[in-house]
């Protein structure tokens, strides 16, 4: 049974996300692609953000991947104001930024919550020391990728290399080949992960 201390100390933790947030531009929600990736607007500007410093599992990694969109859907309805504190752009076009709502830090509640890790590889423009706080606090607890034990879940990046390999030997597919959308997302589901090029969790946009 998890002990009241260590209950207590997870809610002070999440207090820490009450902090003053740099200027930045206000964006609107406009979809949720998986536990690390969405789209906002502002005016006509449209862009596909992923969230910087965590990775999520991915979609297929069930039920994790699922439960982490559900959570960050929560966090985030369909048109929520949201401020972005962008880092960089990656070799997709997405913006990779913490994402605030008022004050609270969207990135680190999810690593809180289990429901992500800190990606440690691009953790040098983060609070790392705060995300890694946050983590081993979750591990601890037990909750979403920990629910398993203190190892967690398979990692998303080592999944994504791991299904790339796989994927070498398989088919390739062309949206332009594929009937219809649904059967661009079963493809995806089945590992071909290629179609979703720009990574926010569906494939074959150009088919709906």
């Amino acid at each position: 049974m998890i002990s009241t201390v260590i209950i207590h100390r997870w809610i002070n933790l999440i207090l820490l996300f009450l902090v003053p947030v740099s200027p930045a531009f206000g964006f609107t929600v406009i979809s949720i692609g998986d536990g690390d990736t969405l789209r906002v607007s502002s005016g006509d500007r449209l862009k596909t953000v992923r969230l910087a410093c965590i990775d999520a599992p991915e979609m297929t990694q069930r039920p994790y991947g699922v439960e982490s969109r559900q959570l960050l859907r929560q966090l985030l309805p369909i048109g929520s104001e949201v401020s972005l504190k962008q880092q960089t752009t990656d070799r997709y076009g997405r913006t990779v930024a913490e994402v605030f709502i008022g004050q609270s830090n969207i990135n680190q509640y999810l690593i809180s919550r289990g429901q992500s890790f800190v990606y440690r590889r691009y953790l040098s423009q983060c609070d790392a020391s705060k995300y890694l706080l946050l983590e081993r606090q979750a591990q601890k607890i037990g909750v979403g990728v920990w629910s398993v034990g203190a190892a967690g879940i398979q990692r998303p990046w080592d999944f994504r290399k791991q299904r790339s390999a796989s994927s070498g030997t398989k088919r390739k597919y062309r949206c332009k080949d594929i009937a219809s959308w649904e059967e661009a997302q079963q493809l995806l589901r089945r590992g071909h992960s290629y179609l979703d090029r720009d990574r926010d969790g569906e494939a074959c946009e150009s088919l709906r």
